[in-house]
């Protein structure tokens, strides 16, 4: 008689809850994330200083006011659009303020007594400053010569050759084509036409470094030369570009300048270097490259202007304008740092995990 022995069954296992895998967040979305609260908090910061300055001098945002506040920030908008480009690839141009005196000087002496039009100071304006971008973009690119090096010389020889072509001399806006002087002073639907220019130059270059392929290399140049080497980048080509854009947006700003004012000297825009690249730092474009959008650093441009401008009408000394503008110039580069580090953690869980 045989005995059959039934094993127990094992319990049956509960079936194995799906896992929920979860990506981490990717150091890119981190870091324009970031930027993009650092645009807002910008927005928010030039909202509160016109809302204060307002409350204190009325007359701070009449008509004249605001026409006036944004053809002050106009040529300093402009020259934030190209210097951002530039810097986008981790480097920078020094020489933005004296290619603008160097072209503004230009058109001047060529239309002075003369009948062009507006188009023809522009083209002026543009060739001359696109031929200083082609010097300091090669030096940069090919010669391998640093970029703080370069444009700092520049800057010096442009100057010099500026002082020596002007021997002290000066145009006046009588001398300057009334369809010039036109484009500095009329509007469209009350609105001034630098604005509007200005404008224009900052949509499209934000377009086209959002959506072209050239565009999303600089970045890509900013963020990892080496890698950016290795996929193929023509990143020689490309810094070059960037420098001849940044020189023309500059030459362009110049011929503007003789618009707005008229009266053009040797040393127009002495000193504005400093300026736009503050005001591109301030406006979320990382000083180390990679990061960063074009209306970040006309944000920031437009903030630095308004500053000045309250300061004039509060009647407050003219120091704390550079006093304020070199605490932020330090916030700025402190946040990047910030977010740097933050980015660097980010990639090493992600590689981890």
């Amino acid at each position: 008689m045989s005995v059959t022995i039934e094993k127990p069954e094992k319990p049956e296992q509960p079936a194995a809850a799906p896992e929920t895998v979860r990506s981490p967040r990717s150091a890119r979305s981190l870091v324009d994330a970031v930027f993009r609260a650092r645009e807002i908090s910008i927005a928010g910061a030039l909202a509160l200083l016109v809302l204060f300055t307002w409350i204190a001098e009325p007359r701070f945002l009449d008509g004249q006011g605001i026409k006036d506040l944004l053809l002050n920030a106009a040529i300093l908008v402009l020259l934030a659009v190209g210097q951002s480009v530039v810097v986008i690839t981790r480097n920078i141009d020094l020489s933005v303020g004296s290619v603008v005196g160097l072209s503004a000087f230009a058109c001047g002496k060529f239309v002075s007594g003369t009948d062009h039009g507006a188009l023809t100071v522009l083209a002026l304006g543009l060739l001359v400053g696109a031929g200083c971008g082609i010097v300091s973009g090669a030096l940069v690119s090919f010669g391998r010569v640093p970029a703080l090096v370069v444009t700092l010389g520049m800057l010096y020889i442009i100057q010099g050759v500026d002082y020596w072509w002007a021997q002290g001399e000066q145009i006046n806006a009588a001398d300057v084509p009334q369809p010039v002087l036109d484009l500095g002073s009329g509007s469209v639907l009350g609105i001034p036409y630098l604005p509007l220019i200005a404008f224009v130059v900052l949509a499209g270059t934000a377009y086209v470094l959002r959506t072209y392929r050239a565009g999303r290399e600089l970045y890509a140049i900013g963020s990892s030369p080496e890698a950016a080497r290795l996929a193929g980048v023509p990143i020689r080509r490309r810094v070059l570009t960037a420098y001849v854009f940044s020189g023309a947006v500059s030459g362009f700003a110049g011929a503007l300048w003789l618009a707005r004012f008229g009266t053009v000297v040797a040393d127009n825009a002495h000193g504005w270097e400093l300026t736009v690249v503050s005001a591109v730092v301030v406006g979320g474009v990382a000083i180390v490259g990679g990061t960063g959008t074009v209306w970040g650093a006309a944000l920031g441009a437009l903030l630095l202007t308004t500053i000045g401008s309250a300061l004039a009408v509060l009647k407050v000394d003219s120091f704390w304008e550079d006093a304020i503008t070199g605490a932020l110039l330090l916030a700025a580069i402190s946040v990047d740092r910030i977010v740097r580090v933050r980015m660097t953690r980010a990639l090493r869980k992600r590689s981890a995990r």
